[in-house]
């Protein structure tokens, strides 16, 4: 399994806002290539139950933002070979970078295994090899 493009929570909030950022993950998200792993799903359902509960969505739209993600990207689970690896980086990165959570290990694991780059603006990110990073400066896709 390959995709060129994993996108981490930061580019989908950014995406659903349209924002700059949001633009430039557009590029990423819509070209069919792309991956979101089930930890940004898990993730980006918690932020939209925030927004739900601060009057800023509707359950409705909660549901068709989730099913979008599974329509535009392929879903990839967290399964036991990533899981191992994640808790590896996991223990490498919290000694490299402050904040580094295990939910970036994940993110990052599955970006290894797919062979693609991590999409995002999150700092935790900033400067690896393994980024696309859409805040600043970014890329084109090619």
């Amino acid at each position: 399994m390959s995709y060129e493009y994993v996108i981490d929570s930061y580019a989908w909030v950014e995406y659903f806002r349209a924002s700059a950022a949001g633009e430039v993950a557009r590029e990423f998200i819509e070209r069919g290539k792309s991956a979101t792993p089930t930890i940004v799903v898990s993730e980006i359902s918690r932020k939209l139950l925030k927004e739900i509960d601060e009057g800023n969505e509707t359950a409705e739209g909660r549901l068709k933002r989730l099913e979008f993600i599974r329509a535009t990207t392929q879903v990839i689970d967290l399964d036991f070979d990533i899981a191992v690896q994640a808790g590896e980086i996991d223990s490498r990165m919290k000694k490299q970078r402050k904040g580094w959570g295990l939910a970036d290990s994940i993110i990052f694991c599955t970006a290894k295994v797919v062979k693609g780059k991590v999409v995002t603006g999150d700092e935790h990110f900033k400067g690896l090899d393994e980024t696309l990073f859409i805040r600043e400066q970014h890329s084109s896709p090619s």
